[in-house]
């Protein structure tokens, strides 16, 4: 039996490749898909979706598996970025076809209670056959004296009854049923337009980022701290990342590289430190089930922490606070007995 199923008919070639160049990553480095979702942080049940091609994963996941699988990040991104693009294409198409679909059902459902056409068969200012155009009953031509002639530009206007008194006012013409029904016909017509219109202009403001709202609101005012602003995906620095997980906080990936490292045993001890965050990590590799890796701040702030190994062969540890990566140590405990520790690098 296959390990992938395989990708949707309908997705894009873009987003298609993509999804394959993951699924070739995650073959070649040998892990189970249980075993990516326990090392990038994101559930397995999300790597699944990413893999078959039914949700583009983001920018985070993809840091953490190219960490995972050793694979150099910045040629992983670029397709990731072509990918996003495509697939927002893709989302853009489909809002907008189904948009059509409501409107083309709206008037058709319009026009099943419309009249006859205007200048149609039966209605005001219809023409008989001969050219002779249709007056109402009891206004010929005949009964001169009796009222005033029809306007010739206003075919079946209005005319007082014969026996009316002299000098009577002119009421409004009688109202047609059929004209009535024109008329809601257009407005209705015009109506579907209208909100046509309105739901392509908000279609373009959501694509495009924008919120009408807030860009008519005041502008609030701005903090006063000096901290600096963290890039996107990052959530936390310094004391703020005490024990946390550098994955799942976003201070790993592109903002982490290994300060120091040594080898203990068969196993390779390494200080992960990212100067963004201000916060270092001990991550091991190469180990047993059961050998632990520590690490802690040389100056003695903060709590140490501590990672263990399982059946995967590599642990790392929650973070430690550090204004630089020489401050941290990290320290591997074997089940054999042997120890070992990490000086900086030069």
């Amino acid at each position: 039996m296959p390990r992938w199923k395989a990708l949707p008919e309908e997705l894009d070639p873009q987003v298609k490749e993509f999804a394959t160049q993951l699924r070739r990553l995650v073959d070649k480095s040998g892990l189970s898909i249980a075993a990516v979702a326990d090392r990038t942080g994101y559930s397995k049940t999300s790597w699944e979706r990413y893999l078959n091609g039914r949700l583009l994963p983001p920018r985070g996941a993809i840091m953490a598996l190219a960490e995972v699988t050793g694979t150099n990040p910045l040629h992983l991104t670029t397709m990731w970025e072509l990918s996003e693009r495509a697939w927002s294409r893709a989302e853009m198409r489909h809002d907008m076809t189904m948009e059509a679909i409501r409107i083309t059902q709206a008037r058709d459902a319009l026009g099943e209670y419309g009249g006859d056409p205007v200048g149609g068969p039966g209605g005001a200012g219809s023409s008989r056959p001969g050219g002779r155009t249709a007056t109402p009953p009891g206004s010929g031509s005949g009964r001169s004296g009796r009222g005033p002639a029809p306007d010739p530009g206003h075919a079946g206007a209005y005319r007082p009854p014969a026996n009316a008194p002299a000098g009577a006012p002119a009421g409004p013409p009688p109202r047609s049923g059929g004209r009535g029904r024109r008329k809601a016909v257009i407005f209705a017509v015009a109506l579907v337009g209208a909100l046509a219109v309105l739901a392509g202009a908000f279609l373009l403001t959501d694509l495009g980022g924008g919120d009408t709202k807030e860009t008519a609101a005041p502008p609030a005012p701005k903090p006063t701290t000096s901290a600096p602003a963290l890039p996107a995906g990052v959530k936390c620095a310094g004391d703020e990342c005490e024990g946390e997980d550098p994955e799942l906080m976003g201070c790993g990936g592109e903002f982490a590289v290994t300060s120091a490292t040594a080898t203990v045993g068969t196993a390779v001890v390494e200080v992960r430190y990212s100067e963004t965050c201000g916060v270092a990590w001990a991550r091991i590799t190469q180990a047993a089930p059961g050998d632990t890796v520590d690490i802690a701040s040389e100056q003695g702030e903060g709590t140490p922490q501590t990672g263990t190994v399982n059946a995967d062969r590599d642990a790392y540890t929650p973070m430690v606070a550090v204004a630089t990566s020489d401050e941290a140590k990290a320290c591997a405990t074997l089940t054999t007995g042997t120890k070992g520790c990490t000086t900086p690098a030069q």
